[in-house]
């Protein structure tokens, strides 16, 4: 059975290692020659909007997944005419327009920052006056990893911000006091079945995410359900297939959503070898109406993304309990090339690990306490 994967980056090349175990083949579909699934699935070259180049990827595919979730709507909607296409087309639809995003998830009673449209520097300063700062201002659309993304922390920065983001359709959020950053993964069948992992812990430079604790230390029972709950939600009203990631500020023992990846994600990274059945396995037990794979943690576990440059890998590796993934990309500037799973019996072990891979990646400060101290006071960015 072949799988089509619509884009090519580090999320399809960790699909299709995950499927061939299972007996699957994939072919990809990506802008360019050198998409790190390109080495290791049949790659296509060509623009996501060639309705000719879709017709030729569509042919002997049995089923169609994306790896990223700018995919053109209308062209997921073209495939879904010639090829069971999942996740739904919809669930691109509302995760492509922040401002989309937040209704949907408001008309489900989940909590988001406050917000606000921008389309005009009059936009902007009335939704200022409404919000006031700190505040962050955002592109509808295409922002990820930090882009397209101003913080405000006083009046005088908006004309900055201004001139750097504006001209596009925006959004203004408010700040959000948060005591950390969290996300959670949720799968859901072709049935309806659905399957949660544990709560994450993040922690986010410059809008990137740099690493990534599982389970999160010291979350309770209650917010476990309230992230399953929310996630839930989202996943029955878009009728959703596959994997669905949602992000989370907590404020005071409860979560309000910051916004939803539809697909695979990098805080579930760990799942590879964190869980008894990984992120990406199940997304692809999901996308053939396979039974979903169960996702209890096997020990606990710690998430390092490898960013602009590479440490030497005999040393990641002689780290107890380091599980290195390449991404077959070269380096550059705030390039995800790899990221490294530290996976140990107890969290002592595992801290340790990361502090040991955060020297060799030029920062000491990884761990739980140290991804504790960064969450508090931060703006919602």
């Amino acid at each position: 059975m072949i799988v089509g994967i619509l884009g090519g980056g580090q999320l399809g090349r960790l699909l299709a290692q995950a499927g061939y175990s299972l007996g699957l083949r994939f072919r990809v579909l990506d802008l360019s020659a050198e998409a790190p699934a390109g080495q290791l699935a049949e790659l296509m070259v060509a623009d996501f909007n060639d309705t000719d180049a879709l017709k030729r990827f569509a042919k002997g595919l049995d089923v169609v997944t994306y790896e990223f979730e700018n995919v053109p709507v209308d062209s997921a909607r073209f495939l879904n005419r010639r090829v069971r296409v999942y996740p739904a087309a919809r669930a691109l639809e509302a995760a492509q327009d922040r401002i989309a995003e937040k209704k949907f998830f408001q008309v489900l009673g989940i909590p988001t920052p406050p917000f606000t449209a921008v389309e005009s520097w009059d936009d902007l300063e009335s939704a200022l006056d409404e919000l006031g700062v700190p505040a962050v201002l955002k592109t509808r659309r295409f922002g990820y990893d930090g882009k397209g993304q101003y913080v405000l922390r006083n009046p005088e920065d908006a004309a900055r911000a201004w001139h750097s983001l504006g001209g596009v359709p925006l959004i203004l959020e408010g700040f959000v006091p948060f005591a950390r950053e969290v996300s959670i993964i949720g799968v859901r069948g072709r049935r309806g079945e659905t399957a949660f992992y544990p709560i994450i812990q993040n922690h986010h430079e410059d809008g990137m995410l740099r690493s990534s604790l599982a389970p999160a230390p010291e979350a309770s029972a209650e917010l476990q359900r309230e992230a399953e709950v929310f996630a839930g939600k989202a996943l029955d009203a878009l009728g959703y297939v596959g994997v669905l990631a949602i992000e989370f500020f907590e404020v005071e023992g409860h979560l309000i959503a910051n916004e939803m990846a539809p697909r695979v994600h990098n805080s579930g990274h760990w799942t590879i070898e964190g869980a008894e059945t990984s992120q990406f396995e199940n997304h692809l037990r999901a996308i053939m109406g396979w039974p979903l794979g169960p996702t209890a943690v096997v020990g606990c576990s710690g998430m390092l993304n490898l960013i602009g440059a590479l440490p030497d890998a005999g040393e990641l590796l002689s780290i107890p309990g380091a599980h290195l993934h390449l991404y077959g990309k070269s380096p550059r500037p705030n390039r995800k090339l790899g990221h490294l799973t530290i996976r140990a019996n107890d969290r002592q072990l595992r801290d340790a690990g990361l502090a040991k891979a955060g020297k060799l990646v030029g920062d000491e400060g990884w761990g739980e306490g140290a991804t504790r101290r960064r969450g508090e006071g931060k703006k919602g960015e």
